[in-house]
């Protein structure tokens, strides 16, 4: 049995049946219930894959940290979180449909291949009904793909690329987490109010798709409001001295770098930019600038005083003061110590959306949780109002534009939010040039 079969806690999860002595896969049996992994009467078993090594690993830990907290949440243990605070009254803190929530976890590694291989295992051996996590674009489209080929749903964890609910998107995948679009739309205008309409800049960018369409959307949304790109270069995931690609900026006739770099990559390549001077450096009559399209709690840790003044976009951060993100923040800081990331946060609401529309529909087929979630409309879990979108299973919410602080008082708080971004600045066409093909096809049941 695979490593897959226990939760963190070392406790054997159900979700196999024997036969003749054998132990098969509950997913063999969907035809019974015309369903993948139909839960027995007294449990249900959710699938959480992250990146527990790897460029990512520090996002998939607090990940986790988040999964095991809405399980408990779930199953009317601790302080209820966000059930409180959540426009649907649904979940109750009994379970979803009567069911105790179990789980298993699998580690992604950042890589789409061993993704999909830990993702399979949770379906096929473990009984897994729902698949959500990863912190990586390349890992949720591959096992978003996977989900939907074997019938489950896939609750997408942290991805920014636009291709998840673009051309890669699915009918069994949904999306939280807000793209890279929304962040080049956000980050404009608040670009061109600190840094002018005459600037030059120069792109280092993750290879892989995340990085592909971040410069995409920051380079078509700067160059709208002047902005020249001098030049693009690509950069590998697993790279972790970028001072091969920094030294070539200074002589590049570029005024602004900007990283699309996320996780470890962010925090090595922002580092060495720092260390090369670019942060005093001058450039076209103009002090240099740095600007990273997509922060974290976490990078910013790990990035230290490199942060000091930059501007970045995110999804969520622990400092919001409304209701839902404040009981968030509470429990997460009770059980951990610690705030929680934009990771956490993405994938505890995104747990509590998948219970929730079960709940409201009345069943776990993967089609009537497709039913229940498409253009759902809620408020109450850190975001304000948003929607789950029909036409692409993406999320659509207010962003927030943020910078790195200058004077931090603790070593949480080193972002500041500068601009709340309303959802109307941030929306688009489903058909928008950024999502080009792909069709979100029909829901697979898997039976």
């Amino acid at each position: 049995m695979s490593n897959n079969s226990f939760s963190r806690r070392g406790v054997l999860k159900t979700g196999m049946v024997a036969s003749a002595g054998l132990a098969l896969p509950q997913y063999l049996r969907a035809q019974e219930s015309g369903f993948t992994n139909a839960p027995g009467a007294s449990e249900v078993i959710l699938g959480f894959n992250v990146p527990q090594t790897g460029p990512y690993a520090d996002e998939g830990a607090d990940e986790l940290r988040a999964y095991e907290l809405a399980v408990e949440h779930l199953n009317g243990e601790g302080d209820g979180g966000m059930l409180s605070t959540f426009s649907s009254k649904a979940l109750e803190g009994a379970g979803i449909l009567g069911r105790r929530v179990g789980y298993v976890t699998g580690d992604t590694q950042t890589k789409s291949d061993a993704a999909r291989a830990s993702a399979r295992s949770m379906i096929e051996k473990d009984g897994a009904i729902m698949i959500t996590g990863g912190s990586s674009s390349g890992v949720a489209v591959a096992v978003q793909a996977l989900c939907q080929e074997a019938g489950v749903i896939f609750m997408a964890g942290l991805t920014h690329s636009n291709d998840t609910t673009g051309k890669d998107k699915r009918a069994n995948g949904f999306r939280h987490f807000f793209n890279s679009y929304m962040s080049g739309a956000a980050l404009a205008p608040v670009l061109q109010a600190a840094y002018g309409s005459d600037r030059k800049a120069y792109h280092l960018t993750a290879d892989y798709n995340w990085g592909y369409t971040t410069e995409e959307a920051v380079r078509t949304s700067t160059e709208a409001m002047g902005w020249e790109t001098v030049n693009t270069v690509l950069t590998p995931l697993t790279q972790t001295d970028f001072s091969s690609y920094i030294a070539p900026v200074l002589n590049s006739g570029a005024d602004v770098l900007v990283l699309n770099h996320y996780g470890g990559n962010m925090v090595n390549s922002l580092t060495n930019a720092v260390q090369f001077g670019l942060r005093e450096a001058q450039a076209n009559g103009k002090n240099f600038e740095i600007v990273v399209p997509l922060y974290s709690r976490l990078m910013a840790r790990g990035a230290g005083s490199a942060v000091a003044g930059i501007f970045g976009s995110t999804n969520w951060h622990w400092s919001l003061q409304d209701a839902a993100s404040q009981a968030f923040v509470r429990s997460f800081g009770t059980k951990y110590g610690f705030p929680p990331s934009q990771a956490a946060h993405t994938c505890y609401v995104q747990t509590l959306l998948y219970a929730d529309a079960v709940t409201r529909a009345g069943s776990f087929n993967p089609c009537a949780v497709v039913e229940a979630l498409e253009d759902f409309e809620f408020d109450g879990l850190g975001n304000g109002p948003t929607l789950y979108r029909g036409e692409d299973h993406q999320c659509f919410k207010d962003v927030l534009v943020v910078k790195g602080k200058e004077n931090p008082e603790n070593e949480f708080d080193l972002l500041e939010i500068v601009e709340v971004t309303p959802v109307a600045q941030v929306t688009y066409p489903a058909d928008h040039p950024q999502f080009a093909g792909g069709a979100l096809g029909t829901c697979n049941p898997g039976a």
